[in-house]
């Protein structure tokens, strides 16, 4: 019990975080949990099939080959992954009537995010203990919550713009960088500090998701 909460403890955060980011039309907590809920479900069955995939049509070594490590974390999992969330956000969140204004898709993006985050967690924690737990509460969570603000602050323009294909992919675009970048420097840990990398890009990750959540709030159409 005190591993599962360690495991989820991350992502309930921040989802209360951003709920109540959400300063001027809350949305409806059973659309959110349903979010959550493909999160956890659809979004890694999609991770799982589309990562089966990438690795028959692109085998993929690893070890200390520095352009497989890119690859790796580029394509076979960030690419992969935040995909799999986006297709929810794009396809289910993003066609409510409940997704009512550009800050809604910080929010749904988030949802599906911490919902795949907090599955993934668990499988981690339980794997391999607290310690994980406690390191990843402080990192990979994060990290995916930025990964999600960001995506969300572009797909969140793209349902009252007229450029929405574009703003929909820009979103699953720079979700994809960071992603990327976050963890190609922890794959490359063979070579000395470049793990740093990942902290450095996670603070930037951060730095643009609080900008992304003050503008979207200061244009709030609830706004009074």
């Amino acid at each position: 019990m005190d591993l599962l909460l360690l495991a989820i403890a991350p992502a309930i955060i921040v989802i209360l975080y951003i709920y109540f980011k959400d300063k001027f039309e809350k949305e409806p907590i059973p659309f959110l949990f349903k979010n959550v809920l493909l999160g956890a479900t659809v979004s890694i069955l999609i991770t799982v099939f589309l990562g089966g995939l990438v690795s028959i049509l692109i085998p993929l070594i690893g070890g200390t080959n520095v352009f497989q490590q890119f690859l790796n974390a580029f394509l076979a999992v960030a690419l992969v992954e935040e995909f799999s969330k986006y297709v929810i956000v794009r396809y289910y969140s993003q066609r409510s009537n409940e997704y009512n204004e550009p800050f809604d898709g910080i929010v749904y993006a988030v949802m599906v995010s911490m919902g795949f985050a907090a599955l993934e967690n668990v499988l981690y924690v339980f794997q391999h203990g607290v310690s994980t737990g406690v390191i990843r509460a402080f990192t990979a969570v994060p990290a995916h919550a930025t990964f999600a603000i960001l995506m969300g602050y572009f797909m969140g323009k793209a349902k009252f713009s007229k450029n929405r294909i574009v703003l929909n992919l820009m979103g699953l675009f720079f979700a994809t960088l960071f992603h990327g970048a976050y963890d190609f420097f922890l794959f490359i840990n063979f070579i000395p500090g470049m793990w740093v990398g990942a902290i450095v890009s996670l603070i930037i990750g951060i730095f643009l998701s609080r900008k992304a959540i003050n503008k979207h709030q200061n244009n709030s159409n609830f706004k009074v």
